[in-house]
């Protein structure tokens, strides 16, 4: 539990701090965009860039825990897609960002000093591979899907669009140009790892203090049943569909498959944020679906914590 407390209790504290700035007036309604746009375009690429760029590619191909990790998000994404098209009658970019919000964990400013804390240095290559998976693919497709969803062209003129837009996403673009070095075994020279980690280090806490800049004056009364949904699928389907798929499908060491389990269980990132400010699309809903899943996950990641020992 104290473990628990040293990870989710700052994150919620980043989150509180740029309420109370907003709430008191020290900064305006505008400064959430602002900030957050700084995260989309100046922090997150040179930090999706270095870690890609610093994985060793043989060390994300532990197959029974990608697999078990990926079809807990596979399977929540449609869960997730289904529940929002169908109940609360979404377009496809909102779904979209109601499925990234249920299934993309915060994996890199919760899940590696967590799994740090818990369990020891062997077990942060578990929360970096997951980390790379939720940049690589997870970014990658709901980008792609929002994109698709709000071009207005028809035929090859969507695809056009669509790709046009990918190749310019800072995100995707510095993804791809870190994966590409680690597969080429190229080093990183240590000025530039070092420049990208000093501003990298600024998405995570940016991203948090623009949520709570955010929330201020907002209602979610309205959303009540959106929010909860992706807090449910979050914190206890995801864990339980990761669970089942490490019982039977994808059986591994132990240490590997309990970290596929917390990992499962971790509260909505910040990032999620981020894409669906930049789109102007789900803000209100996925910025509650953070906020309110980082306090209840204290409670979720003990029973994980609890479960695998």
């Amino acid at each position: 539990m104290e473990a628990v407390f040293n990870v989710v209790i700052p994150v919620f504290a980043v989150i509180l701090s740029g309420y109370a700035a907003g709430r008191l007036g020290i900064l305006g309604s505008a400064s959430s965009e602002a900030l957050n746009r700084f995260v989309y375009y100046g922090a997150l690429p040179p930090l999706l860039f270095v870690s890609m760029a610093t994985v060793e590619p043989d060390a994300i191909f532990n197959w029974p825990f990608v697999g078990a990790y990926l079809g807990g998000i596979l399977t929540i994404s449609i869960l997730s897609f289904f529940l929002s098209k169908f109940v609360f009658g979404q377009d496809l970019p909102s779904s979209s960002i109601h499925g990234m919000t249920a299934i993309f964990g915060n994996t890199g400013y919760m899940g590696i000093p967590l799994s740090l804390v818990a369990f020891g240095p062997e077990a942060v290559l578990p929360a970096a591979i997951a980390t790379v998976i939720n940049s690589a693919i997870v970014i990658g497709v709901v980008t792609a899907l929002v994109e698709l969803g709000q071009r207005r062209a028809q035929g090859w003129a969507i695809a056009r669009d669509v790709v046009r837009a990918l190749v310019r996403n800072p995100l995707l673009v510095a993804s791809l140009a870190g994966i590409i070095l680690s597969i080429a075994g190229v080093p990183l020279p240590k000025p530039i790892e070092t420049f990208c980690r000093i501003l990298g280090g600024a998405a995570g806490p940016g991203a948090l203090f623009a949520i709570g800049l955010f929330l201020v004056g907002r209602s979610f009364r309205g959303h009540v049943g959106e929010v909860a949904s992706m807090v449910l699928l979050k914190l206890a389907v995801q864990p339980l569909i990761t669970l089942a798929l490490v019982a039977t499908l994808f059986p591994m060491d132990p240490p590997w498959a309990g970290m596929a389990i917390l990992l499962a269980a971790l509260p909505s990132g910040a990032n999620v944020f981020v894409i669906a400010q930049r789109y102007n699309t789900y803000v209100e809903q996925s910025s509650a679906a953070i906020l309110f899943s980082t306090c209840l996950s204290v409670a979720s990641i003990a029973v994980i914590l609890a479960y695998i020992g």
